[in-house]
């Protein structure tokens, strides 16, 4: 099939929506615009998967038109590749978009802002699609803003709400830190290699030199996008503040998709991160420490999808370590798995705060099982998998991390060994609080608690068998010799296998995996299921404050940076905007106010003074006259 026609469908199906639904939604019933809504990225998968019979294992490049042409030599077109990497993306994000715009249709039907919330979420589904096809920067960095844009139309839906404004404001503000660093990278791939298309960059660098001061500095502003971008140390704060938008922007902007950007980023420009071992090196440490303090934070909170949010960073800091490791197709599996479960975990929130009426503090939940027992079920799943309990998908994508990790860096496969007990603690801690034990909350809230509608819950159904089977596209040697997400991206990222271990560690992880899961289950389920709600309200101390507190990390970004700009920028309205340019500005105005109020006392409205006036003048006039004659 012509690949123009496939890429148009997969690229633009959901912009008419987006249109169809920007003008017409407000008029529109509820129905038919979350209809149109989900036909868009419905056709975006079919399309995904006629491209998939079409062209994988192949790289083909479609240029719409020519866009601009930066200097003689760099001529850009707005220019998409079909190649095997972003079909899986694809897939991923139009799949899983999917079956959050059909979940959205029951989760915000009762909402006025139905239509313009059903806009947005085509808007950034186009934007996602924009930005995986890109052949080139300029482009993907359309796509890449255009995310941002709707990160922050849809963390600030209800912008009633001060608090939610200023979390969407966070996030954009945060998101421009990274863009800037991702922009001067390119303008340093410009200079220096006279291109940004994908296919000639991988050329250019195959004959780069290793650790180049140039290349260490465009892999490093690179990976500044990227730290803002996919949430890592220290552009992370603004993630968790995200979840103050509708539960189905969480699950499809904050776990799905949008933040694995900066993950695709780095795979698809491998080649470059491949010459610079410095760069990768920073990168393994900022995705470990990123995991470990995001896990750590997760253990202290109460808010169902805060929780939820610091494990979406913590996950993403495992991906991170994977790509400085060099193992961006392990990075990319665990960027499909992921999806499937935290997309899940999300949505089953969605259906515990919809069927609690809002309610989002697990100190006011407990015994929910009974009230929600298709919820519980998914739910259960969904933390089987992200805790990597086999054979769930989680466990796979984790465990091929944890191995790269052991055959690089011991220390490194520690850390991350301990982030992944703790993300098991907080998750179980989460699950049993929620589920089991008695109820702690409202008796109203309780009595009118009930199960989600079919409409929410088919989505759920679809996402738990996904979590369930996505790890056996990655089976580990001891299983199997085909790992098909492998097979699938090497045509994509070509680069040679970066670890091995041995049977006996694989085997060793499994037992020890189930040893200490069966441990955490045993110990969380004695701790959590009886607790009252005193204990929940009990103030935490010592280093169970620290936690709580989430480090003070946004008050010392206050204090450190956002106060000092603050009263820097005051000092410029008070002394530089009012004295440098108001009063220079206002001068000439001034001046001649103050000549006319000083020359004003001659305009008195006396005839005799006038003629006074005159005669005097006369006779200065002839003296002058005479003088000169």
């Amino acid at each position: 099939m012509n690949s123009t026609i496939i890429l148009n469908l997969i690229l633009w199906s959901p912009f008419i929506g987006f249109i169809i639904n920007g003008i017409f939604g407000s008029r529109m019933s509820k129905g038919l615009s979350g209809t149109i809504a989900c036909l868009g990225p419905l056709t975006s998968f079919i399309a995904t998967v006629i491209a998939y019979f079409s062209f994988r294992d192949t790289s083909t490049i479609v240029e719409l038109f020519t866009w601009f042409q930066l200097t003689k030599d760099i001529v850009l077109g707005f220019a998409f590749q079909i190649d095997n990497l972003a079909l899986l993306m694809s897939f991923v994000v139009t799949g899983v978009g999917t079956l959050i715009h059909v979940y959205s249709i029951g989760y915000m039907h009762e909402d006025k802002g139905f239509w313009r919330f059903m806009t947005y979420l085509n808007l950034f589904l186009f934007s996602m699609l924009i930005l995986i096809f890109a052949n080139n920067l300029p482009v993907l960095f359309v796509g890449w803003e255009g995310v941002g844009l709707c990160s922050f139309l849809l963390i600030g839906f209800w912008f009633d709400n001060k608090d939610y404004n200023a979390a969407a404001t966070k996030a954009f503000v945060m998101n421009r830190i990274g863009d800037l660093g991702f922009l001067l990278a390119m303008f340093l791939i410009a200079k220096e290699y006279s291109t940004l298309d994908f296919g000639l960059l991988k050329v250019k660098f195959a004959e780069g030199a290793i650790n180049s001061d140039i290349n260490i500095w465009i892999t490093i502003l690179l990976f500044i996008g990227v730290t803002g971008k996919s949430a890592q140390i220290p552009l992370f704060t603004w993630l968790p503040d995200a979840m103050a938008g509708p539960t189905p922007v969480s699950a499809l902007i904050h776990a799905a998709t949008m933040v694995t950007a900066g993950v695709y980023l780095v795979a698809r420009m491998h080649y470059i991160f491949d010459l610079t071992p410095f760069t990768q090196q920073i990168i393994i440490y900022v995705g470990l420490a990123t995991s470990i303090v995001a896990a750590t934070i997760a253990l202290k909170q109460n808010d169902i999808k805060k929780v939820l949010a610091y494990s979406t960073v913590s996950q993403l800091g495992f991906m991170v370590v994977a790509l400085g490791c060099g193992a961006y197709i392990t990075a990319i599996f665990h960027v499909m798995t992921h999806a499937f479960f935290k997309a899940l975990l999300f949505l089953s929130a969605g259906s515990v705060i919809h069927g609690l009426h809002g309610e989002q503090d697990i100190a006011n939940m407990g015994a929910l099982k009974s009230k929600m027992k298709w919820t519980h079920l998914v739910f259960l799943i969904g933390t089987l998998a992200i805790v990597g309990c086999p054979p769930l998908a989680g466990f796979f994508s984790k465990d091929e991390i944890l191995a790269v990790t052991f055959s690089k860096n011991i220390i490194v496969f520690i850390g991350l060994a301990i982030s992944s007990v703790m993300t098991a603690w907080y998750m179980f801690r989460l699950y049993f609080s929620t589920f089991h034990g008695e109820y702690r909350g409202n008796q109203h809230k309780w009595d009118h608690a009930h199960e989600s509608p079919m409409i929410m819950l088919v989505p759920l159904f679809i996402l738990a068998i996904l979590s369930i089977i996505g790890g056996f596209f990655g089976m580990p040697e001891i299983f199997s010799h085909h790992h098909f997400v492998d097979e699938f991206l090497k045509p994509s990222i070509n680069v040679q296998n970066t670890f091995h271990v041995s049977h006996t560690f694989d085997y060793a992880l499994w037992v020890m995996t189930i040893i200490l899961l069966s441990a955490i289950v045993y110990f969380t389920f004695r701790r959590y299921t009886n607790k009252t709600k005193s204990a929940f309200d009990e103030a935490p101390k010592g280093i169970m404050n620290i936690l709580s507190k989430k480090y003070w990390i946004d008050e010392i970004y206050n204090l450190i940076i956002v106060n000092p700009l603050s009263a820097l920028a005051q000092w410029f309205n008070r002394v530089f905007e009012r004295v440098g340019i108001d009063d220079v500005i206002q001068a000439p105005g001034k001046i001649f106010r103050l000549s006319g109020n000083g020359l004003g006392f001659l305009q008195s409205g006396s005839i005799s003074i006038y003629i006074l006036s005159m005669v005097i003048g006369l006779i200065i006039f002839f003296l002058m006259f005479i003088k000169t004659w």
